[in-house]
């Protein structure tokens, strides 16, 4: 395991808005847990109603604003996978956080290259984190805003972060198909369909503009986040995230990066979630203490 520290900042927790009274009695009858509510809006990119689960703190009542973690789900799985098949709920209990969870099908986190409705990053990258700040009592600021994911998730949440640099001050990404621009339609027969449909053929620039390893090499006037990144050495995937960390380290990119036994399971992500959240928690500290501004101080 390899591991490079970063600095700190924290959370805080609120409820600019008022819980509704069922929302927290809950809250009073489980002061030891934590939440969750399901919710939709209409994304004005994908013209279509969207789902999402959002895990509150267990003092989520007591006033104030809060960080957000948006939580990505993998390829063929959807909004409810991390609360329902990890213990997210538990690992989350301590920490004064929304986490948000979105629906986005089997789409990549990628604006496709083939539907011209299926804008999934401009979904991602504007509408939901409009819809979540203009709804909940969040801290409107990088500083205070992380995105992270599993699979198809990790790529997508390293991807939104490289692309958007300005959004988010953490991006997390455990067992990540980091060359899902790249070669994996070749490697990997059982997603080719639905990856040339997203990223279109090799040179596309649907593909170019959505390549990892290549977004990591611009200097971006906004300094990139924080990234945090696991893979199991059982996994497919180590491979290319050994690779996108050889590029991190190469450009001093601040970063974690651990390795530990396991494979592409959801045994795995239950484990590897909870040291990335106790990262998050320490890299968030002092955002609550901070005034709310754009940008990094």
């Amino acid at each position: 395991m390899r591991k490079f520290l970063f600095y700190s900042l924290f959370l805080l927790l609120g409820s600019g808005r008022a819980l509704s009274q069922q929302n927290a009695a809950l809250v009073a009858s489980n002061p030891q847990r934590v939440f969750v509510k399901d919710f939709s809006f209409h994304s004005a990119s994908l013209q279509r109603d969207m789902r999402y689960r959002v895990l509150f703190p267990r003092d989520y009542d007591h006033g104030g604003r809060l960080p957000v973690l948006y939580l990505l789900h993998g390829l063929y799985g959807d909004y409810l996978n991390w609360d329902t098949r990890t213990g997210l709920e538990n690992y989350a209990r301590n920490l004064h956080l929304l986490v948000v969870m979105p629906d986005a099908g089997d789409s990549w986190y990628t604006n496709s290259a083939t539907v011209s409705a299926d804008k999934f990053e401009d979904y991602i990258a504007k509408d939901l984190i409009s819809e979540i700040d203009d709804k909940f009592p969040t801290i409107r600021n990088r500083d205070a805003r992380a995105i992270a994911g599993l699979s198809m998730g990790g790529y997508g949440a390293i991807k939104l972060a490289l692309k958007y640099p300005g959004l988010f001050a953490f991006a997390g990404s455990l067992s990540g198909a980091l060359n899902a621009g790249q070669n994996l339609y070749a490697q990997r027969p059982e997603f080719r369909a639905k990856l040339l449909e997203v990223f279109g053929p090799d040179g596309s620039s649907t593909r170019i503009e959505n390549n990892v390893f290549l977004l990591v090499s611009a200097s971006p006037q906004t300094p990139y986040p924080y990234f945090y990144l696991a893979c199991g050495t059982s996994d497919f995937f180590l491979e290319t995230n050994r690779a996108f960390v050889r590029q991190l380290s190469s450009r001093k990119i601040p970063y974690e990066y651990h390795e530990t036994a396991g494979g592409h399971t959801w045994e795995y992500w239950d484990a590897a979630v909870q040291p990335m959240l106790r990262a998050l928690g320490r890299m968030l500290a002092g955002a609550a203490r901070a005034p709310e501004k754009c940008g990094r101080k």
